[in-house]
């Protein structure tokens, strides 16, 4: 019995690393859509990544898209976008992105995702960008 225990405890151990693998991996897929789909100009879809607080806030995808356009150009329109290091804690993600913009200055942001009732995972925020040299 004992050494049932044990088993089951070191399977718990091993599945928690293997979801936060997995949590990290389908954040890292939702920011690169959502990216993406402001490369297109594609405001629904862009929007549609966002979680339901932001979509009160902005309740068009137009508004939000020309609120990112405004407050996160680099993230709007960018030369390169790099993911960093990712955290998994208390049912969100947190995933730290590198960025240089359009002109070539780096800059960070830090973008927090957490999973919805329905299962799907949303972007709850995008921290301030950063701007920097050592970014």
């Amino acid at each position: 019995m004992p050494s049932f225990i044990l088993l089951v405890a070191l399977l718990i151990g091993l599945a928690a690393p293997a979801r936060a693998g997995d949590d990290v991996t389908g954040a890292q897929r939702i920011i690169r859509a959502q990216v993406d789909a402001f490369g297109r100009d594609d405001a629904a879809a862009a929007y549609s990544y966002a979680a339901p607080e932001i979509q009160r806030i902005f309740p068009k995808a137009d508004s939000f898209l020309g609120m990112v356009q405004r407050s996160y150009a680099p993230v709007y329109r960018h030369k390169s976008f790099e993911f960093g290091e990712a955290r998994v804690s208390g049912g969100q993600i947190a995933q730290h992105v590198h960025i240089l913009d359009a002109t070539g200055q780096p800059w960070e942001a830090l973008y927090t995702l957490e999973h919805e009732p329905d299962a799907s995972l949303k972007i709850v925020g995008r921290g301030p960008l950063k701007a920097g040299r050592d970014v």
